[in-house]
C-alpha cells in the first residue's frame, strides 16, 4: 500500500480497519479540556479495558457474600481461578496449557527460573544478556552469579551492537557463542529489547544455544500480547513475562510462567511452595513436597485473586480477536507511523528500531534533548522517555488508530 501523510488517508485507515472498534471497549485518559489524549505508551503500562470492573465486581462480591466459602463456591471458585487464564495464555505464547502459569511478578518469576536453569559449573558459569537489558534484568543476572559465588566481570557477558548500530544481529550472537559457548550456562534475553524495540530470533537463538548445551529463556515484557510467539515449538527452556503492559490487566499485575514441557517430569531443583504441591493431597498437608508434572509446580504461594480476575477481563479480548489480526493491523500502524516519520525533514531524530519489530518505534533524539518529548507531552502526548536519549512510542492495535499515529505525526513536526 502507498501510504500518504494527511489526516484523510489516515481516517480512511481507520473506517476499514477490522479492529476499529475495539478502541470503544477501552477507557483512553482525557486532557484537561476534555479531549482524548493521544496515548502511545501500551508498552509501559496498558490503558483498562471497561469490562474489567464487571469482572472484579464479581469476587468483590462473592467475597463479599461467601468469605473464605468462596474458594470453593464463588461463581468463578477461588481455588482453581488461576486455571481460567491457561488456555488464553498458551495461545498467546505459542505453548501447551500445561507450560504456562499465572504468578508472581516477572522479576520474581525470573529468579525463579534462574534457580532451576542457571546451574554453573566450573567450566560453565557464564550468562549472557544484552547490554542494555531491562535494568532489573541485569540486577537479576548479577545477583544470580554474585549467590553462586562467582565473578560478574568475568561470568556475565553483556551484547553490544557493532560500532554505528542500534541493534545486536543474530550473527554476532552465533559468532560469540562460537567462541564461549562452551562457558555459557545460560542465554537471557528480551524477546523484544525495551529500549530499541528490536524483536530477538527466538528459534534460531534458541538452536544455537542448544547445540552448545546452553539453557535458553526469554523476558516476555514487551513481547507478551504483542508479537507471534510459539515457544513451545522454538524449545525455548523458559520465559517470564508481565501482564500489566500490552496484556492491560492493571499496574503491578500478577505475571506469568513458561517451562517447555520436557522439564515438567524432571528433578530440576526449584524454590518449592506448597501451590506447587501435587493437588490430590494438597490440603492433606503432607511433609514431603511432590510437584506438580506441569509449570504450575514451579508456584509457592495461592494466587491473589482480584488481580487475576483483571487479567481474565483482558484476555477476553485478546481470546475474541487473536494474536494473527493483532499482529497484522500492529504491522500496519508501526508501518504507516515510520512512513510519517521518515518523511519530517528534520536531522534532530533518527529511528533506531528494525524491521523486526513488534509494536514499539524508538526514536532517538540528537544530543539527548528532553525538551522535544516535554512539549509534544504537553501537546497531548501520552509517550515515554528513555534514558538518555529516546522517545518510545506504541500504537496498540487493540485501542490505537491510524489518527492517532498522524495526530502524534503532526505535533512532532510543529515541535521540530
Amino acid at each position: 500500500m502507498k501510504f500518504k501523510n494527511t489526516f484523510s488517508f489516515a481516517s480512511n485507515l481507520d473506517v476499514n480497519d477490522k479492529l476499529k472498534n475495539y478502541r470503544s471497549q477501552f477507557y483512553i485518559p482525557l486532557q484537561k479540556n476534555g479531549t482524548e489524549h493521544i496515548y502511545l505508551c501500551g508498552n509501559s503500562l496498558g490503558l483498562q479495558p471497561k469490562i474489567t470492573r464487571k469482572y472484579l465486581d464479581q469476587e468483590l462480591n462473592d467475597w463479599a457474600s461467601l468469605g473464605v466459602e468462596g474458594h470453593f463456591h464463588a461463581k468463578n471458585p477461588w481455588l482453581p481461578y488461576h486455571e481460567y487464564l491457561t488456555e488464553s495464555y498458551s495461545k498467546i505464547v505459542g505453548a501447551k496449557k500445561t507450560e504456562v502459569i499465572a504468578m508472581n511478578t516477572l522479576t520474581v518469576n525470573l529468579h525463579l527460573m534462574m534457580v532451576t536453569f542457571y546451574r554453573p559449573t566450573s567450566k560453565r558459569y557464564k550468562i549472557l544478556i544484552e547490554a542494555d537489558a531491562f535494568p532489573s534484568d541485569i540486577y537479576a543476572v548479577e545477583s544470580q552469579i554474585n549467590f553462586h559465588g562467582y565473578n560478574v566481570d568475568d561470568a556475565l557477558i553483556k551484547l553490544k551492537p557493532r560500532n554505528g548500530d542500534s541493534v545486536i544481529t543474530t550473527d554476532d550472537i552465533e559468532k560469540l557463542l562460537n567462541e564461549e559457548g562452551d562457558e555459557i550456562a545460560l542465554i537471557m534475553l528480551g524477546g523484544v529489547n525495551y529500549y530499541t524495540g528490536q524483536v530477538f530470533d527466538f528459534k534460531k537463538i534458541t538452536d544455537l544455544g542448544h547445540k552448545k548445551g546452553i539453557k535458553v529463556g526469554f523476558d516476555l515484557a514487551h513481547a507478551a500480547g504483542n508479537i507471534k510467539l510459539e515457544l513451545h515449538n522454538w524449545k525455548v527452556d523458559f520465559a517470564v513475562w508481565c501482564s500489566y503492559k500490552y496484556l492491560n490487566s492493571g499496574p503491578g499485575s500478577v505475571a506469568g510462567a513458561y517451562i517447555h514441557s520436557r522439564h515438567h517430569d524432571t528433578n530440576l531443583l526449584r524454590f518449592s511452595g506448597w501451590w506447587g504441591h501435587n493437588k490430590d493431597d494438597r490440603f492433606k498437608m503432607p511433609d514431603k513436597f511432590n510437584p506438580i508434572k506441569s509449570a504450575e509446580g514451579w508456584q509457592l504461594s495461592n494466587p491473589p485473586i482480584l488481580s487475576l480476575a483483571a487479567i481474565r477481563a483482558s484476555l477476553s479480548i485478546f481470546d475474541e480477536v487473536g494474536m494473527n489480526a493483532l499482529v497484522l493491523k500492529s504491522q500496519k500502524l508501526t508501518n504507516y507511523l515510520i512512513f510519517l516519520l521518515e518523511s519530517i525533514d528534520s536531522n534532530r531524530i533518527n529511528i533506531i528500531t528494525p524491521k523486526k519489530r513488534g509494536c514499539q518505534v524508538s526514536i532517538r533524539v540528537n544530543n539527548g534533548n528532553k525538551i522535544l518529548f516535554d512539549a509534544i507531552t504537553k501537546k497531548g502526548v501520552i509517550a515515554d522517555w528513555r534514558e538518555p536519549d529516546v522517545i518510545r512510542v506504541a500504537p496498540v492495535p487493540l485501542y490505537n488508530s491510524f489518527i492517532d499515529v498522524f495526530n502524534f505525526y503532526t505535533i512532532l513536526k510543529e515541535e521540530l
